[in-house]
């Protein structure tokens, strides 16, 4: 049929209103609050991304000998992996202090100006979300990476000169979520290059037994196995889960969280035992019962949500590409069988054949 699909009204299960996610990979002030408390304080603690922790401590203690600064180092990867963290790390490990920033706030070269000029020997400058530098605050960061100088004209016109002003060695740790966002003059100029992939489920357990134990809230193995397998691979999703299962517990288990509690209290959260929430099944259902499936737009999946289409691509689909539950074509995005499956979906007959049903 020519028709266009009406819209499907997801229902109570997969509501539009949905509330703040709790699977949602993105920092919250209540990460924030409980951060520093649970973020391990060296490399021996931290666990997962082992090959990169390997050669950062190389990388470490090859500077220290040479009594040189470390080399400008980037992380990139999705957002909840350990990049503030491991820069934290790299600060701590050198002895040096840990300067703090992001892309976002760094609006003009004025702004940056006052953080390179009051840096220390050795210090650890970390700029998160560096692929969101304006182009102008960018090009002015390139000397003071290449030569640890900056450049200032003063007058203008014919009478326009440069001041070289020094400024003492430090290192550079980048964070970005989109690496091919960066230009290639400033991804240059890192010396060390790091990709941080998803947590699997062994790691992410551990990361819970270790926080519940810094959070004092007694848990089993199977209760911190049944929070590790719903985190959607990334450690900062996982505490969060950690958190609402211990508010659960403390109110209806006496404290304590096994397998059992703490299903029953993400099921609650609406994530189910795959870490899917209700975003990612009305995703999932807007693609397979409205689209017959796909191919289908980002720009029509985000319009018939009313979410915003860059949040469903940062957000929503990395996990949902990683999982095996869509896949990404040059005409759009795609319900794999492994998607209809889980929703107990009907995956028979073709695409147009789903489409009549639904209209």
């Amino acid at each position: 049929m020519s028709e266009t699909p009406r819209k499907r009204l997801l229902g109570p299960e997969d509501a539009g209103d949905l509330p703040e996610r709790v699977v949602s990979p993105e920092d919250t002030l209540e990460d924030e609050v409980y951060g520093a408390s649970l973020r391990p304080r060296t490399f021996a603690d931290y666990v997962g991304q082992e090959r990169v922790v390997e050669n950062l401590r190389i990388a470490i203690d090859a500077a220290r000998r040479r009594e040189e600064s470390l080399d400008h180092v980037l992380f990139y990867g999705p957002p909840g992996l350990g990049k503030t963290t491991l820069a934290g790390l790299i600060a701590r490990e050198l002895g040096a202090n840990f300067r703090p920033t992001s892309g976002p706030t760094l609006e003009k070269p004025k702004d940056l100006v006052g953080i390179l000029t009051s840096l220390e020997e050795g210090d650890v400058l970390f700029i998160d979300e560096i692929h969101r530098l304006g182009r102008v605050v960018e090009e002015f960061l390139y000397p003071a990476m290449e030569d640890f100088q900056i450049d200032f004209v003063v007058d203008r016109g014919a009478y326009a000169k440069t001041i070289k002003l020094p400024l003492k060695r430090f290192t550079l740790v980048g964070a970005t979520t989109r690496a091919g966002m960066l230009t290639a003059p400033l991804r240059e100029r890192f010396g060390i290059v790091h990709h941080l992939d998803y947590y699997d489920v062994d790691e992410l357990e551990r990361i819970v037994t270790r926080s519940a134990s810094v959070l004092g809230v007694p848990t089993d193995a199977d209760g911190a196995r049944t929070i590790a397998r719903r985190s959607r691979g990334t450690p900062r999703i996982a505490n969060r889960l950690l958190r609402r299962v211990r508010d659960f517990a403390e109110v209806r288990a006496a404290g304590h969280i096994t397998a059992e509690v703490a299903a029953e209290a993400l099921a609650r959260e609406g994530v189910d035992e795959l870490g899917l929430d209700r975003l990612d099944r009305a995703f999932l259902r807007t693609v397979i019962e409205q689209y017959g499936g796909g191919p289908v737009g980002i720009a029509a999946i985000a319009a018939t949500l009313t979410e915003d289409a860059e949040t469903l691509e940062d957000v929503v689909e990395p996990y949902l590409l990683k999982a095996g539950f869509v896949v990404r074509t040059a005409s759009g995005r795609k319900a794999t069988p492994e998607a209809y499956r889980h929703l107990a979906i009907d995956g028979g007959g073709t695409a147009g054949a789903r489409q009549e049903r639904l209209l």
